[in-house]
């Protein structure tokens, strides 16, 4: 039988309001999604998955490493 323990993902604080537009360990795409942002795709890039997020006229690519690690930036 598999145990399952829950997830955490390593969160740091951000230093603004701003969400990550840089790289971003941990939280990057987890801020950006308790922003509001959505997912709108997401595509294959070799052994990971680049994931892009829209909110009104605002967008990011991440880059989807681990569940708990992704490097998100604005694409406009």
């Amino acid at each position: 039988m598999l145990a399952a323990a829950p997830a955490f993902a390593q969160e740091t604080a951000p230093k603004s309001d701003e969400p990550a537009q840089s790289s971003s360990s941990g939280s990057g795409m987890s801020r950006l999604l308790s922003q509001g942002y959505e997912i709108r795709a997401a595509v294959p890039n070799g052994t990971r998955y680049i994931v892009f997020l829209q909110k009104d006229q605002s967008a990011y690519a991440c880059e989807f490493v681990t569940l708990t690690t992704s490097w998100c930036s604005s694409i406009n």
